[in-house]
């Protein structure tokens, strides 16, 4: 079981290429019950992926979301973006495997799904599979602690 505050919602993102896929994840999450917060695009016009990451960055930093979600079409731009904040271990993720692994091992606050690479089903999958996976802590609690500069 996740050790994610579901007390909050959760934040969610994405610039012009992942639109869609946060469209239907949020109402996705929202029959399973989820509280969101929805930081934009809402627009298939061309954005900055920056303009929407540091919002759902700052949520989970200032701990107003439990989590975040971000879209974009490769995810790397929203993960770059995410993890300059203090405190977010965004990971990038195109399977379940490694949603599971990016909690297991890297206690990720923010999953970025490339929506231009994951169909919608296994982008929903994955965030199934991040929302339910709990940090083993441990020795990847060790490696975390050597991260910030």
């Amino acid at each position: 079981m996740s050790n994610f505050n579901f007390n909050l919602p959760i934040a969610v993102g994405a610039d012009h290429a992942g639109v869609e896929y946060k469209t239907a994840v949020l109402q996705w999450l929202a029959t399973k019950g989820f509280a969101t917060t929805n930081f934009g695009t809402n627009s298939t016009d061309s954005v900055d992926y920056p303009d929407f990451a540091h919002p759902v960055a700052s949520a989970v930093e200032q701990g107003l979301a439990a989590c975040g979600i971000l879209f974009c079409g490769s995810a790397n731009g929203v993960a770059i973006t995410a993890n300059k904040h203090a405190g977010i271990r965004a990971g990038l993720s195109f399977n379940a495997d490694v949603a599971s692994l990016i909690r297991q091992h890297n206690n990720a606050n923010i999953i970025c799904i490339p929506a231009r690479f994951v169909a919608l089903p296994y982008a929903i999958q994955m965030i199934e599979v991040f929302l339910n996976t709990a940090f083993e802590g441990g020795r990847h609690q060790n490696r975390l602690d050597k991260v910030p500069c």
